[in-house]
């Protein structure tokens, strides 16, 4: 958890006011002089105006060329990013055909499956010839193939819970899924830093939504004793049913979450417990299994657990896995489920190949050789990260590790200084994290050999 010191506060108020007041000064003049002239339809509303127009144009423009950047390969350690250029202070970016070598240090490439792999990539090509690139269909027309009831039982067996469904799209995992479970009448209680997929999902749902202290049982049980005493706004009736939801790793934070302790004061308080795995699944724990593995919690006291196959194992879209009466309820209500075209097929069997490495089901030990390497490395780069004397958070094993930059100022040139040095970064600030905790945000991966890892430490120093 950060904790801001009055003097990093301070100073990085003052950078943004003082970007704020040149900012207004430069719309100002402009005004004057006409020298930009509304892009609007004579009669219509603007679509963009005010602070967010404004924060646009004269803050997040400054810094456009750090986001956003095309690659032009796998996003293996190593990777190609493309260089672009600017000659309208990064109102328009334009590509060149030249390319950078940089090392891999932004992607959730967490086990290295992202690039080719000898186990996997045969068989997705095999798919790909066997079955195309889509579907062309929804689950319960035409989009259901043999390999997404295999990828649906293997997700159940690998997180230990009887049933699963796939999804995909990771965010809409999330986004659609806590809507078809919760409604009007109930009570959502979300960590403070849950991502925002879950923020909207919760938001959409319709029903009573309350935010409990990042990763604080104690907060969390005095927020569930006052809501169940309380129990509807001017109903007064009790809640239909209570929701905790709360993630294995959190994305900004690189924190594992305070599962055992969480789960207690939801057992006393008979609340239903929703785990967002995203990151935690295939990256932490002995096998991979994620956060439930690793904290000695049994799969079964969690009632829905959430992941998706974008991280660990190379892929795209996300599963839930529960019981077998939930799964069916969404099978029947969820609209990523009736109205979204399903997963590529491709996709599934990368996700169903990757996972079969990670079990050791392919007659190998490389599963179990990644699981070791990713925790090895992620362990070795924050430890020297913190001996350099970086503010870095998150925990031991996570392979998310965020340095915190703060100031306005520190966010792009960090970026550009990294990329000059062939080091691709991930910088992330308002209003992805609160204006005053702008950070870098490391992933490390099994791909990441020592040297890789200390060219990194070189550049970052």
């Amino acid at each position: 958890m950060v904790r801001l010191t009055y003097q990093i506060a301070f100073t990085t108020l003052l950078s943004y006011g003082i970007l704020f007041v040149f900012g207004k000064l430069r719309d100002l003049f402009e005004n004057l002089l006409d020298w930009s002239k509304s892009n609007d339809p004579q009669g219509y509303a603007p679509i963009c105006y005010g602070f967010q127009d404004f924060y646009t144009r004269r803050m997040y423009q400054r810094a456009k060329d750090c986001g956003g950047r095309p690659i032009a390969g796998a996003p293996d350690a190593w990777l190609d990013v493309v260089e672009r250029y600017s000659n309208d202070n990064n109102k328009t970016l334009h590509r060149t055909e030249r390319t950078t070598k940089c090392l891999n240090l932004g992607s959730y490439n967490y086990l290295g499956f992202a690039a080719a792999d000898e186990y996997c990539t045969p068989r997705v090509i095999q798919t790909l010839k066997q079955y195309s690139v889509s579907t062309c269909s929804v689950r319960v027309d035409g989009g259901t193939t043999k390999l997404h009831t295999e990828l649906e039982k293997l997700v159940a067996r690998f997180v230990g819970k009887p049933a699963a469904i796939v999804f995909g799209m990771g965010y809409v995992t999330n986004s659609a899924i806590i809507p078809a479970l919760i409604s009007k009448g109930d009570l959502i209680i979300s960590d403070s830093l849950n991502h925002n997929s879950i923020v909207n999902g919760a938001r959409g749902s319709g029903a009573a939504v309350q935010v409990f202290q990042h990763n604080n049982p104690s907060h969390l049980e005095e927020v569930l004793r006052e809501h169940i005493a309380r129990g509807q706004p001017r109903k007064y009736r009790p809640w239909k049913k209570i929701l905790v939801i709360i993630e294995g790793i959190y994305s900004m934070e690189g924190e594992l979450c305070r599962l055992p302790e969480i789960m207690a004061v939801c057992k006393k308080y008979k609340a239903y417990t929703y785990l967002d795995e995203a990151h935690s699944i295939g990256a932490v724990g002995k096998t991979g299994r994620g956060v439930c593995e690793l904290l000695d919690v049994d799969p079964a006291d969690v009632d829905i657990m959430m992941g998706t196959f974008t991280k660990s194992f190379g892929s795209c879209g996300g599963y839930i896995a529960a019981s077998k009466e939930i799964i069916q309820h969404l099978k029947r209500t969820c609209p990523a489920h009736l109205y979204a075209t399903s997963m590529s097929p491709p996709a599934v069997q990368q996700v169903i190949s990757a996972m079969k490495v990670i079990l050791g089901e392919d007659g190998t030990n490389r599963g179990a050789k990644k699981l070791a390497q990713v925790r090895e490395n992620s362990n070795f780069f924050r430890s020297e990260l913190q001996n350099m004397g970086f503010e870095v958070l998150g925990d031991n094993d996570s392979p998310v590790m965020p340095i915190m930059l703060y100031n306005p100022g520190k966010i792009p040139a960090f970026s550009r200084e990294c990329l000059n040095q062939n080091l691709a970064v991930v910088i992330v600030a308002f209003p992805a994290t609160p204006l005053l905790l702008a950070r870098a945000r490391i992933c490390i991966s099994a791909a990441h050999t020592r040297e890789d890892l200390i060219k990194g430490l070189e550049v970052i120093s």
